[in-house]
Formats: structure tokens, sequence, C-alpha cells
């Protein structure tokens, strides 16, 4: 088959959760030998990773994408005038509507893949291009449910934007379900988030629940050193709901579990840390280290005694986890935190939502050896068993076909 694949980010290199999704739908599609034409916002610094994502793509078509503060408040403004979404409006560009258009006036495309929510405006704009082909929606998760999950956790003066925004979002999905052929979700959490009160029964046929997967095979588990006492945390750090965990945990966990282990430290890896990070850490000297990114995980993995993976907020699937499991390091996550993963407290992983409780299960795997090997063996097995790329993509085939 032909298909034009859009997406909103460059999904390479695979250090992030949409990036890794991405990535292994097109490596997937490529062996599967369909021919595929990219067509991808980047950024200036996106621009190096473009000639890795030529090796498996038959065209790839960039277009440039850079955000100000004077262009988000034009697109804020419009969506309020429109009473649309604003991360759509922030997202539209007239370049990247016109190679598309132009795309589809030269070419005979058999299928349009859609990766995730901000891109479908492109192809279903109302007055726009309405393409008589199949259209599969990518939506990775139920975008809004994020939305209303950070109400409670922001500043006051934000809340009431919040949850109109919310609400415009969850219409704009819904409407997007009804108006698209097939629509890929990543748990069945958020399958049910993008059914609408009625036709629900007609729409469940073309939603489909492809958990995010991992190359289990590349992905092999370290050799962990003994008796770190360190604790260590991954997350796109400008990703809100990351940056909110992480910071609830630098708060209100780490100090807890300061207080019974004296010696444990801590290491935030993450691309644009934000400031007030350091300031949390200040207290503790050198026992924090942000790093802001790294490219190679394996040496921090390798000093390592758990993973914690504080999330709040937030849909979909935490890749960290399934990564964590891949590599065996045993986790400490929140109840969304684990969304989508048949992990088992007390199996596979620990899970705590309260702060006191969190930093128990933190201090507990640390002082018990055998608990963190007999956690990281069963994760690995479960991940292997479900997770992994090649055994979870095979569902793509018979969707492409529908």
């Amino acid at each position: 088959m032909k298909i034009l694949f859009l997406t909103q980010i460059v999904p390479y290199p695979p250090d992030a959760g949409p990036r890794i999704k991405t990535w292994h739908v097109l490596k997937y599609l490529a062996e599967r030998g369909h021919s595929i034409t990219l067509v991808t916002f980047v950024r200036l610094e996106e621009k190096k990773f473009l000639p890795e994502i030529r090796k498996i793509c038959e065209n790839v078509i960039p277009i440039s994408l850079r955000r100000t503060k004077l262009r988000d408040a034009y697109s804020l403004l419009i969506s309020q005038l429109k009473r649309t979404p604003f991360l759509i409006e922030r997202d539209y560009r007239s370049s990247m509507a016109g190679a598309i258009k132009n795309l589809l006036t030269d070419e005979k495309f058999d299928v349009i893949h859609i990766d995730q929510v901000n891109m479908a405006q492109f192809i279903l704009r109302p007055n726009g291009i309405s393409p008589d082909l199949k259209t599969i929606f990518d939506a990775h998760n139920a975008t809004w449910i994020i939305l209303e999950r950070m109400r409670s956790s922001s500043p006051l003066l934000l809340r009431p934007f919040l949850a109109q925004e919310a609400k415009k979002l969850k219409n704009y999905e819904l409407q997007l379900v009804q108006r698209v052929d097939h629509v890929l979700t990543v748990t069945e959490f958020d399958r049910s988030l993008l059914l609408p009160n009625s036709d629900g029964d007609f729409l469940k046929s073309k939603i489909h629940v492809i958990p995010i997967a991992v190359n289990t095979q590349e992905l092999q588990p370290v050799e962990r050193k003994q008796n770190t006492h360190q604790i260590l945390t991954i997350g796109s750090l400008n990703y809100p709901p990351n940056a909110d965990g992480i910071r609830w945990f630098l708060r209100e966990v780490f100090p807890l579990v300061k207080e019974k282990i004296p010696n444990v430290t801590l290491t935030v890896i993450g691309k644009n840390p934000p400031k007030d990070f350091f300031s949390l850490a200040e207290p503790f000297g050198t026992d924090i280290d942000i790093t802001g990114y790294v490219e190679d995980l394996t040496p921090y993995l390798e000093n390592s005694t758990v993973m914690v993976v504080p999330v709040l907020a937030g849909g979909g699937m935490r890749v960290r986890i399934l990564e964590a499991f891949a590599r065996g390091i045993p986790v400490v996550t929140t109840t969304i935190g684990l969304e989508g993963i048949a992990a088992e407290n007390g199996s596979h992983v620990l899970v705590a939502d309260d702060p006191a409780e969190f930093a128990r299960k933190v201090k507990h795997l640390i002082e018990t050896p055998d608990e963190q090997l007999r956690l990281a063996n069963n994760a690995r097995e479960l991940v292997t068993k479900l997770y992994d790329w090649k055994a979870v993509l095979k569902k793509l085939d018979q969707i492409y076909q529908l």
C-alpha cells in the first residue's frame, strides 16, 4: 500500500513515548513492504535526524515549526473567537496544509495515517481537504483527559481555562472519531474516553487498542551495581504532566525517603528541566543530580537501585515503565502511571499514590535486593510476552486491510 503518514514531531530518535510509538509503527509498516511518504513538522534541532528516517520512508517532507510566545498568544485569541481547542490552533500552519493538499492532488495514496490529534485538521479541516480514501487516526491517547486531570493541581486562575479547553478538545476528538475510518488508542481506558454517549456500539468496532511497544531484543537487562542507594527518574520535562509528577516526588516524597535512608541519592534525567527543580534540589546538595537530556541512559541505569515514575495526571501509557521492565530495573509508580500496562502491584511493580506510602515502598526496595531482583525478573518476562513491538503491531495488518 501507498501510505501518507502525518506526524506532529519528528519520530526519531526514539527517546520519548510518542516518538517510540510512532517510530515502531513506521518501521513495522516499512518492513511489511508498504511505501511511506512522511510529512512531519520539524524543529531546528530535529533536522539532523531526517536522514535516519529516510532509510525507511520512501519520501520525507519536513515542514518547519517554530513556536513563539507571540504566535501562541495569537493562536489563543483565534481559538477563543472560533471556540476551537488551543492545541489545535497552535499547530496550524498553512505550509503544512499546502504541502498535504499538493500531495493529495499529485499522487494517489491508499491510506492516510494521522499521528496524534494535532494533525487531523490538515485532512478533515472544515472546508478543507476531505479525501476519498481510508483514514486512520492514531490518537495515542484521549488528549482531553490530560487537561482534565491537570486542573486539580493547577493554579486556581488557570483551572477555568483548563476546564474549557478540556471540554472543547473532548468534543473535537469525539467528532474526529466519527469522521475517520479507524482509530488507534494505546489503552482500553482511552478507547472508552473516545466513545460518545450515543452511537457507542457503532463506533466501538472502529476503535482499536494497540499498546505502546518496545524492542525487547535491543533493550536487554543491564548489570546493576549493588548497594548504590540510587533513585532514578526519567521523563520529557517539557511535558507538564511529567514535570508535575517529578515535582511532587521532589517536594513530598524524596524528603521522606531521605529521613529513613540518609545516604540515598536521586538522579533526574530529562530535557528542559524547570527552574524550580533546582530550587527544590538545592537543600539536598549533591544528593540530587538534575542532568537534563542524556543520549546514553545505560550508565545511569547501571547505577540505579530503583526507578520511580510518579505520574499524577496524563493519559495513555508510560513507555518509561516498559523500558525499565525490559532493562531489568525495579519500578515504583502511581495508579495513573500504571494505566494501560497489564502489570500487577506487588508482582511486577510497586504502586502507591500517597507520598508516605510511595516513600515507604521506595525505601523497602532500596533495602531489599532480593525484592528488586524478583520484581525485575517478573517485569522482564511480562514485557517480553505482551509488549514486544513486532508482536503488538501485527494487529496493524488487519486494520490496514479492513
